[in-house]
């Protein structure tokens, strides 16, 4: 069974973001593993990109600041290698396609599939467009995260019987960042992609509270929180990591994961 799977195996998964390298790779690499400790199911690393059009201000400051600190896709390859020596839970990128497509994507799958890499979601990737990539990966065993959202319509079924890993079901419509309330009737979505497919289905884009988490994963195979756990980072710098565990600790524990 792959990571992946097994991360959502019989339980409900929480999925945390952080941006590899802010405020440098040492410091990822220790919150990947306070979070982990703190009940994660599966962590997304998100490679740093100038311009990364599906973020809010929170974590586009967190790219300029891991960018600023010097951080590279070799050097973070070389950071999730460290990791894979420590720690067996699921990685994946979130990255841009220019990025991949700059590194090469046959090298870029096979760096992913070399040091640990399970998957990765590429937000600015159309579905139509997806083809060019898949088959690359595919042959490297690396999972095509899908996103859903409420914009997607008639799409939704579509795209959900190709997803494999798990399907990213975007809450609310704009950019990623802490939200007070989702409108957006995430059951009637999830209830749809599961005619199609039994691929979990986890939801972000907005949660932050422990009452967000703990409803939500009743209506999901997971839970995301990327924002609320940037803000932390943000905010302590290398002394961010007792701060992650607490938060998620919560938040798990809420949500009923732990």
């Amino acid at each position: 069974m792959s990571r992946i799977k097994n991360a959502f195996n019989g339980k409900k998964a929480f999925i945390g973001f952080i941006t590899a390298g802010d405020p440098g790779l040492d410091e990822t690499e220790e919150f990947v593993l306070e979070m982990e400790r703190a009940g994660a199911s599966l962590i997304e690393l998100g490679i740093p990109f100038s311009d990364p059009v599906a973020e809010g201000a929170v974590i586009q400051d967190a790219n300029v600041r891991a960018l600023s600190a010097g951080c590279t896709t070799d050097k973070i390859f070389e950071m999730v290698r460290r990791l894979r020596t420590k720690t067996q839970i699921p990685l994946v990128f979130l990255a841009y396609a220019n990025t991949l497509y700059k590194y090469g994507y046959e090298r870029f799958c096979d760096r992913c599939s070399e040091t640990g890499i399970d998957g990765f979601i590429i937000p600015d990737m159309p579905f139509e467009e997806k083809n060019e990539l898949s088959g690359i990966a595919e042959k490297h065993g690396i999972d095509i995260i899908s996103l859903v959202s409420p914009a997607s319509g008639d799409r939704i079924q579509m795209i959900a019987k190709e997803a494999e890993g798990f399907i990213y079901l975007v809450s609310s419509m704009g950019v990623t960042g802490t939200r007070d309330e989702i409108k957006t009737d995430i059951k009637a979505i999830t209830n749809k992609i599961r005619e199609v497919t039994d691929v979990p289905v986890a939801v972000g884009f907005g949660i932050n509270t422990k009452e967000q988490a703990a409803q939500y994963i009743q209506e999901a195979d997971g839970i995301i929180i990327g924002s609320a756990i940037v803000k932390i980072v943000e905010k302590y710098g290398d002394k961010a990591g007792k701060h992650i565990y607490n938060y998620i600790s919560g938040i798990t524990e809420a949500a009923g994961i732990c």
